[in-house]
């Protein structure tokens, strides 16, 4: 295959049935759903997950999120990251081989498009040997037309999380959301055309430090030696060792063998497995790679609970309740009081003192009824305040004046804490504000 480096050392993986692909299938399939699908869905006239950046919000399932919510995204992100921990001490590198994005496009896209235009591997190898041939350039020409096309689809559905479905499919998106389509499209069609399982060898991080998540009871997938070895020979098949035929090496996207140990390039697909059940059964022996632990295979029994397990599981427990209280205690509106510009205090002719500002109020709810905002003030007595009830409906903000009235007298503060409470029917906002008086500086010992 021509590539854009002679070093270049290909990998030609040989197709499988088996137990672990099919589960592989319907969990790629489940994936996709999300990605083609959820971006079209609507919640209360939203789209069940929206991240407009312009507008700095966040629609998930009916909840709007704003630059205001963003310690919710810094819990997402920790749980995500924690979980990933978690699952990784128990299990290995699930998210490598059941749900990571390249794996997942390569396995359901990639690999049956290659197997469909140039045959499955012994054909394609047939090809390469014989050198550059009309019918070798006019298959490759087609696969990476149809990559292409795979890479436009895939970056149409990633960039509908931030544009929208509906106007980025119908051409009604902004030249730099189809910009973007256009440069994702450009580096999936290189990942597919030619760098592939380097980027999971190569770029990937979670390659490099999952060595420091598992440990001896870890249950990944493994070979096993005390079964399989010394390999080949009729004596080999007829006592359920392993017979050298190669199989689980032909059939690693990451084209390591698994019979040499646990390799950092093992992305846990399981297709090593299904290899060897598909020989063994013939045999009618066990197979000789499943998911074991090194534990396991001493005679011992595997600990699921464990010192990094019980780290991994405290810290996604407090995580959930974290969020959990957070989301039961947020409002779903913001307020902010600002001192309107120009002045800090008025003098009226009437001898009070009046501080000007201006209350912005937004109403987070994706839909709905409006909603009646109302406000009062602690913190000034007999304090007069001149202010109006808002009628919000969903996802408007407004802002107008406030205005507070306070007598001078000798015991005034020149600066005033006080509290400007915003109240719904969905809950109450509390926004710290100051008034100023204009007092002399030590004057005053109390505050009013």
């Amino acid at each position: 295959m021509v590539g854009f480096s002679g070093s270049r050392q290909w990998i030609y993986v040989q197709s499988i049935e088996g137990k672990f692909t099919t589960i592989r299938r319907w969990t790629f399939l489940a994936l996709h759903v999300v990605l083609f699908v959820l971006p079209w869905i609507k919640i209360s006239g939203n789209p069940a997950l929206l991240f407009d950046l312009q507008a700095r919000q966040l629609f998930i399932l009916g909840a709007v999120f704003t630059a205001a919510d963003t310690i919710f995204l810094l819990i997402i992100l920790l749980f995500a990251t924690f979980t990933l921990f978690f699952v990784t001490s128990l299990f290995g590198r699930l998210w490598c081989g059941y749900a990571c994005p390249q794996t997942v496009f390569l396995e359901a896209w990639i690999r049956p498009i290659e197997t469909w235009i140039e045959g499955d591997r012994s054909r394609r190898l047939h090809r390469e040997r014989m050198g550059v041939s009309f019918g070798l350039i006019w298959r490759k020409a087609a696969k990476w037309f149809a990559f292409l096309g795979v890479a436009f689809a895939l970056s149409m559905a990633l960039m509908s999380y931030f544009a929208g479905a509906r106007d980025l499919w119908s051409f009604n998106g902004g030249r730099v959301e189809y910009s973007l389509v256009a440069i994702f499209t450009l580096a999936w069609f290189f990942d597919f055309a030619w760098f592939r399982e380097q980027f999971c060898t190569y770029l990937c991080p979670y390659a490099r430090f999952q060595g420091a998540l598992t440990d001896n009871e870890t249950i990944q997938i493994s070979y096993l030696p005390d079964r399989g070895e010394p390999r080949g020979g009729k004596e080999a098949a007829a006592d359920g060792r392993c017979i050298d035929c190669g199989k689980c090496v032909v059939v690693c996207p990451a084209g390591i063998d698994i019979r040499n140990g646990f390799q950092l390039e093992c992305i846990a697909c399981a297709r090593c497995i299904d290899a060897c059940v598909s020989v063994m059964d013939k045999l009618e022996h066990p197979t000789l790679v499943d998911y074991t632990s090194v534990v396991a295979m001493e005679g011992r029994k595997p600990k699921s609970i464990r010192a990094r397990t019980l780290v991994y599981g405290a810290m996604l427990g407090g995580l959930m309740v974290v969020g959990a209280a957070m989301v039961w205690g947020r409002v779903p509106f913001e307020a902010t009081v600002n001192r309107a510009p120009g002045s800090l205090y008025i003098i009226d002719a009437d001898g009070l003192v009046r501080n000007t500002y201006f209350l912005k109020i937004t109403n987070n709810n994706a839909g709905g009824e409006p909603v009646v905002y109302r406000v009062r003030i602690e913190g000034l007595i007999d304090a007069e305040v001149t202010s109006q009830d808002m009628e919000l409906a969903a996802r408007e903000s407004r802002t107008v004046p406030l205005i507070l009235r306070v007598r001078l007298s000798d015991d005034l503060l020149r600066t005033i804490p006080i509290q400007v409470y915003v109240t719904s029917p969905d809950g109450e906002l509390v926004v710290d504000a100051t008034f100023k008086t204009g007092a002399e500086i030590g004057t005053a010992t109390t505050a009013r």
